[in-house]
């Protein structure tokens, strides 16, 4: 695989390093001459020094036999202009930029970039998870944050408890696809009835996730 990575910082680097340990062919673009020079001493990659939204600089690290183009710099204006060069002018088939402000996660995602990611919304979804919703696990975003399947813990005492599905208004786009109960799975049907103690295989649409997490167990994320 041919993965080309433009930005700076120790992000970069650790990522250069896993990408050439698995044997991929890297190259990479730094505006900073100390930083490209030390880094040619550390990584086994082609290091370049420039302005990686430059189509002249992309072309000389191989852009045109790249599979993958990461963006990781501290703007999120250069991120996006690197993946949509990547893309448009030299059809590379998969982009991957930063995303700083979490605000344009989805813009990134409407303008053809592949997989726009936010540390800020990691970190904050982690902490979420971890301090203040325990009874939440597993939140894994997916078809590139459009659907999201998370393990929810029903208690005794939540709304949802002692009820069947059929009886419980789930907003469209979002269903219970299973339980585990006592250790074993159930794949539920309407009149499958929840109890407290279930964990429930939740699959939704974001924005109708803090509705039917509500309902279920009447806390809001």
């Amino acid at each position: 695989m041919r993965v080309i990575v433009v930005g700076s910082g120790k992000l970069l680097y650790y990522l250069s390093r896993q990408f050439a340990s698995k044997g991929y062919e890297v190259s990479l673009i730094l505006s900073d001459g100390a930083e490209a020079r030390m880094l040619s001493r550390r990584v086994k990659a082609l290091v370049l020094h420039g302005n990686g939204s430059d189509p002249h600089m992309l072309e000389e690290a191989g852009v045109r036999r790249a599979d993958v183009v990461v963006a990781l710099t501290s703007k999120d204006q250069d991120n996006l202009a690197v993946c949509q060069i990547a893309h448009k002018m030299f059809q590379v088939p998969r982009t991957v930029a930063l995303v700083n402000d979490p605000q344009n996660e989805e813009v990134f995602r409407k303008l053809g970039v592949s997989v726009a990611f936010s540390s800020t919304q990691i970190i904050a979804r982690i902490l979420e998870e971890r301090t203040g919703f325990e009874d939440i696990a597993n939140l894994i975003p997916l078809a590139e944050g459009r659907v999201t399947v998370s393990e929810v813990a029903l208690r005794a005492e939540a709304p949802a408890a002692d009820k069947a599905l059929r009886d419980l208004t789930l907003p469209v786009g979002a269903l219970v696809g299973g339980i585990i109960r006592d250790g074993n799975v159930i794949v539920p049907r309407g009149d499958t009835c929840l109890r407290g103690g279930d964990r429930l295989i939740l699959i939704s649409s974001p924005d109708c996730y803090d509705r039917v997490l509500k309902l279920l167990t009447g806390e809001e994320d």
